[in-house]
């Protein structure tokens, strides 16, 4: 029986989170003073007490969302849980970022700062209103590609998340993401509907923000992962360092093929994913995409204890 670790991405925030951990685990309440101390503000104190719009900014909740899954890894490490239960490590986009740091590709305080980084110049890479995005439901992702396609009409309109047999997001300018909407409905899809985001994520429009990133993972050590990572934009599992870092560039303005990288653990063995930090979103996909593997998510002390005993 073969086992994964999974960490969630943007969407999963929420005002509170990894607070229960924080208290009950010194090693977890280390990781928000190491984040803290790496950005050079109090960022604990706005995912703990601040305002869920602040929180949702793309470069408040990128590092936010990787100090709580990083605080839940800690927390079960001191039940005894070494990241080495797991086959394979996996991150939905900036999931990826905890994912390698659980794995000790990174530094806590290394990834913090490459997620403040890349929130920022994501953010910056469009004005906002250009672009947009919005999820299909109900179509496949061959059909939802061929809307984008159809929709982009000379703009960019990309297929950006795969996330599950029945749902697809893309990303792209704005008018070209209303118009695959529109096709989309034509198409059959059960819905299709514009996203709350403040970018076009993983698309073409994302350049300049890949340009920054490669500057700033330069300036970076990557070790090899003691386990290794599933990546977002080959669907496989990668080792090499080097590799890792312009995977990582590639990522964003590539597609998260999440569906295929779920079906590849699968076909490897894997029957069992753990969710580490907020939220349950990645274990509703796993579910859609492979009934066959257990979800479990590990986000709270109860849910550490639990996964800990599941896992002696």
């Amino acid at each position: 029986m073969s086992r994964a670790f999974v960490f969630p991405g943007q969407g999963a925030q929420t005002i509170g989170m990894g607070k229960a951990l924080a208290e009950a685990y010194p090693a977890a309440k280390a990781v928000f003073d190491e984040v803290d101390d790496a950005l050079g503000e109090k960022l604990s104190i706005l995912i703990w007490e601040g305002e869920q719009d602040t929180l949702t900014l793309t470069q408040n909740a990128q590092p936010a969302l990787m100090a709580t899954s990083l605080a839940a890894m800690k927390a079960l490490e001191a039940e005894g849980v070494s990241i080495e239960a797991a086959a394979y490590v996996a991150g939905h986009s900036l999931g990826e970022y905890s994912a390698l740091a659980a794995a000790g590709a990174l530094s806590i305080a290394d990834t913090a700062r490459l997620l403040r980084t890349r929130g920022q110049a994501m953010q910056a890479a469009v004005p906002v209103g250009v672009g947009a995005m919005a999820a299909l439901l109900g179509l496949d992702f061959a059909t939802a590609r061929a809307v984008a396609e159809e929709a982009a009409q000379g703009d960019v309109c990309q297929a950006a998340n795969d996330n599950d047999p029945g749902q697809v997001v893309v990303s792209g300018h704005k008018a070209a993401v209303e118009r695959a909407v529109e096709i989309a409905k034509e198409k059959g899809a059960k819905r299709a509907v514009l996203l709350p985001v403040s970018a076009p994520f993983h698309c073409a429009l994302m350049q300049p923000a890949a340009d920054v990133m490669a500057e700033a993972l330069d300036d970076v050590d990557i070790n090899r992962p003691v386990v290794p990572l599933v990546a977002n934009v080959r669907a496989q599992a990668i080792s090499d360092p080097t590799t890792i870092r312009s995977l990582l560039v590639e990522q964003v303005t590539g597609s998260v093929r999440w569906r295929e990288s779920v079906a590849w653990m699968a076909a490897q063995g894997v029957s069992e994913i753990y969710e580490i930090g907020a939220g349950k979103a990645l274990s509703g996909m796993v579910r859609r995409i492979e009934r066959s593997i257990a979800c479990t998510a590990v986000g709270t002390p109860e849910d550490v204890k639990a996964a800990a005993e599941k896992l002696a």
